[in-house]
């Protein structure tokens, strides 16, 4: 549990990095960027689209795993447009939170109240 929380701090502080340079040289001006490579049809465009799948999965994971409540839907929300610079740190945070048990992270309890077995729901 210890180099997955180094690797998530690390992670964390790269693209902080990352991203403080990249705003400093271009401004905040990402979406038409973004959505304009897509519509161009070119591999900066397919990586965006691939890259909007993951953080959708992303926000439905954390709307799920809080059960789809206010919070979670506005964490959700966060994870969507916020992407790596949002879930690395809350999966740093769960991992404090539930100890490091990576079930309760993952699931949110979900699996320890269904008696630890069978599907989770």
């Amino acid at each position: 549990m210890i180099a997955f929380r180094a690797l998530l701090i690390a992670a964390w502080t790269a693209l902080a990095i990352y991203t403080g340079v990249v705003i400093a040289r271009h401004g905040m001006d990402l979406l038409p960027i973004f959505f304009g490579d897509i519509a161009r049809m070119t591999w900066s465009g397919q990586f965006n689209a691939d890259f909007s799948c993951f953080l959708l999965l992303s926000a439905l994971w954390t709307a799920w795993r809080h059960h789809f409540t206010p919070v979670g839907l506005g964490l959700a929300i966060l994870a969507f447009f916020g992407g790596a610079g949002f879930l690395l740190p809350y999966l740093l945070l769960l991992s404090i939170q539930t100890r490091g048990d990576m079930t309760a992270l993952l699931t949110g309890g979900r699996h320890a109240a269904a008696g630890g077995r069978g599907t989770v729901q």
